[in-house]
């Protein structure tokens, strides 16, 4: 059973939905060699999210950002969490929504995603730096 563990920074993304598949993949070459294990991802941050969805229709990216911002909206009146600006007590809403880490399944030599899936940096703010990713591979 192998273990590895590699921590990188993402670039800045704007405000929305953002496939990562393939950087996560670039991050990772040794993903190549297990044949059967699991990929853990945690993004260490409060105000961004990871989720896994559609990789296909960007269409879909910008509906989660739409619907997000109407079932989370800025400048809430019950909200004291503000000196960070409007978009900061949403941002932390909406990535506990969201979540922080995924789990996924890896097959000879490469993700066993559904042919429509990929990983979603899901930005809540609206300028935000780089995000912190840890990748926990294991397998044989």
């Amino acid at each position: 059973m192998t273990w590895l563990q590699h921590e990188f920074q993402l670039s800045p993304y704007t405000r929305g939905f953002h496939l990562i598949t393939s950087e996560i993949e670039r991050q990772l070459p040794e993903l190549t060699q297990v044949q059967t294990g699991l990929l853990h991802i945690f993004i260490k941050h409060t105000s961004a999210s990871l989720t896994l969805n559609e990789n296909a229709d960007p269409t879909v990216r910008g509906d989660f950002e739409r619907h997000m911002n109407v079932m989370v909206p800025e400048d809430q009146p019950y909200y004291s969490h503000t000196l960070e600006g409007s978009d900061d007590m949403p941002a932390h809403i909406k990535a506990s929504l969201m979540g922080s880490s995924l789990m996924l399944p890896v097959s000879r030599g490469a993700l066993n995603l559904g042919i429509w899936q990929g990983v979603y940096l899901c930005e809540h703010r609206n300028r935000a730096g780089g995000r912190t990713l840890l990748l926990t591979l294991q397998g044989v």
